[in-house]
């Protein structure tokens, strides 16, 4: 019995909350609680809208925030992350949930699925972090992510404007919900009051975020439309209302999800698991750097990963980290968690004792906070100094955009995925290599291309390959050696400089072995310098250095050089071949 009550005792001792209770200081009590109070008034209007952004009643958006907040309080490793329902989230919720809920649209077959959905995240997370794929993360580029929250931002814009003007269209793709949008404004279903709502609030958060950061902009703007429609009556205008919110806290619930229902939001849960995982890191490695705390990536998982599973067993929806939440609780001087239970507690004294406070709040108010929110999430400005830095990385984001507007938000993240990886193949698969040569003054050996005037042997060719030797690129590297023996005379010595190259796999050895046949049969060796043990390993597993003599394996340049000029007695020149060499780039957009 001891033994079980130690180890229950180590257990719990390892959950990061209650390790932040043991050393948490009175002082910060005030601070927390402050911070939380603050932040309820951001939480609530967000989650509330960014329900009806994936598809769902309002109320769920709180439940949801109530729930993250708290299973990332007991199981997140940061002391002021702040999780929630999400604008990026939004769409791909919507996207998977809605075609299974059917044509009717039943809220609470939809709620169900959403909660699932939640689960299935929370479970991919917690065994992605088992198994220490935190870098999972990495898998979308920059590029590809700016492109993807771009095309992101423009989907969720199109879709929230019916909205904004107080109507409604029935589309399934972006193209086809803008063409419906433009049809409405001109056969006049829009709502005036509606449309002034909406729009002012727009106004009122952009003026508010620009001028007056320190001021609650949606909360601002949220009571002045409360008060709107209270004073004007809005309602009698055409302009749809929030309504009474249920009353009460929701029960543990299992989801009702069928069998049937599992493959797609399995398929959906992976990319929604992708981008919070990264949004997660992100933001986390940037609110880290400033409080000196270090970024677990398997820890924020499993924080991740909690908050979903909490969330999806109380009628809650998939959940990320939000950078604007996070800054406000750091703006209001959160120093824990508690500040995230304590916005928590507010919401849940809300929904029980006055649920009806937001019944005068109208629609189009809550799509103004997601088209603000939908704005923030562009990067115009990345995308142009990526014109300007790399014409290749602005077409990867280009296609991921168009992935995104196009195809849809669930197979846009599969397309952004892709393209990253297919950008690393891409750079294996043709890097930039080039000969190098002794330049006067410049420690080492360098870029013929950059110093055209570099001293070079007879009959010694240096050449650097700056990649990993793997199938993807052994026919290059063979070729390129091929063309640099056929100079007039051929080479003694083809040395390769092979400090970049950090693997040699089992293809590129079957290349090497035929190509230092067909070298030796023209008096040319081929010879390496500074390849590192481990790949040096390799090769001599591969039985490489029965065909390439064992005495052609030099540690530095610098001694391979030594051993041929004793050999030949060669001194250093300036373009001894009589022409330029030059280095080819690695492939489209160069180096």
């Amino acid at each position: 019995m001891h033994r079980i009550a130690a180890g229950v005792v180590r257990v719990l001792g390892w959950l990061p909350g209650l390790r932040a209770v043991r050393s948490y200081r009175r002082a910060w009590l005030a601070r927390d609680l402050v911070a939380g109070i603050v932040l309820s008034t951001l939480l609530v209007p967000q989650g509330m809208a960014y329900a009806e952004l994936a598809g769902l009643p309002p109320i769920t958006g709180l439940y949801t925030t109530i729930l993250c907040l708290l299973g990332y309080a007991v199981l997140g490793p940061s002391r002021i992350l702040v999780l929630g329902p999400d604008s990026s989230l939004g769409p791909m919720i919507a996207a998977t949930v809605l075609p299974l809920a059917g044509a009717g649209g039943d809220p609470k077959r939809a709620v169900a699925l959403a909660s699932m959905l939640a689960i299935i995240v929370g479970a991919v997370m917690i065994a992605a972090a088992v198994a220490k794929l935190g870098f999972v993360a990495d898998l979308i580029s920059k590029p590809t992510m700016i492109g993807y929250m771009n095309g992101l931002a423009l989907t969720i814009l199109i879709g929230q404007l019916p909205k904004l003007f107080g109507f409604k269209v029935d589309a399934e793709d972006l193209i086809r919900e803008a063409i419906a949008f433009v049809k409405g404004l001109a056969e006049g279903e829009a709502v005036a009051a509606a449309a002034t709502v909406g729009i002012c609030g727009i106004a009122v958060i952009l003026v508010l975020q620009r001028w007056a950061s320190r001021l609650p902009a949606v909360l601002i703007m949220v009571v002045a439309a409360i008060a709107a429609t209270t004073i004007f009556s809005l309602a009698h205008h055409g302009v749809a209302l929030v309504g009474v919110l249920p009353k009460g806290f929701p029960p543990l619930t299992w989801p009702g999800a069928g069998l049937a229902d599992l493959g797609p939001l399995f398929a959906g849960a992976l990319g929604i698991a992708v981008v919070s995982l990264a949004d997660t890191i992100s933001t986390a490695s940037a609110f880290a750097a400033r409080t000196g705390q270090e970024v677990h990536g398997n820890g924020e998982m499993i924080g991740i990963g909690a908050a979903n599973l909490a969330a999806g067993l109380f009628q809650g929806f998939p959940v990320s980290t939000s950078g604007s939440r996070t800054a406000v609780a750091e703006h209001s001087g959160a120093k824990t968690q508690l500040a995230g239970v304590t916005g928590a507690a507010v919401i849940i004294v809300m929904i029980v004792a006055v649920p009806g406070l937001f019944r005068n709040l109208p629609q189009p108010a809550l799509a103004a906070v997601v088209i603000t929110a939908s704005l923030s999430l562009a990067d115009i400005p990345g995308t142009a100094r990526l014109w300007r830095q790399r014409k290749a990385e602005f077409l990867l984001s280009v296609t991921a955009f168009a992935g995104v507007a196009l195809l849809g938000v669930l197979p846009g993240i599969a397309v952004a995925v892709a393209l990253s990886i297919l950008n690393v193949f891409r750079r294996a698969w043709r890097p930039y290599d080039t000969e190098l040569g002794r330049v006067a003054g410049v420690d080492g050996y360098h870029d013929v291309n950059s110093y055209p005037q570099a001293l070079r042997l007879p009959g010694l060719v240096i050449y650097r390959f700056d990649a990993p030797l793997i199938f993807a690129n052994a026919t290059a590297f063979r070729d390129e050696v091929r063309r640099l023996a056929r100079a007039d005379p051929p080479p003694a010595w083809i040395l390769v400089a092979a400090e970049p190259v950090t693997d040699v796999d089992t293809t590129a050895s079957d290349m090497l072995h035929e190509l230092d046949l067909a070298l030796n049969a023209q008096g040319t060796s081929l010879v390496f310098a500074g390849l590192k043990d481990p790949v040096r390993r390799k090769v001599e597993r591969y039985g490489l250095t029965k065909t390439i003599d064992p005495r052609h394996f030099f540690p530095t340049i610098e001694s391979a050089i030594a051993a041929f000029r004793g050999e030949t007695g060669a001194e250093w020149v300036t373009d001894p071949g009589g022409g330029t060499a030059t280095a080819r780039p690695a492939g489209p957009g160069g180096a």
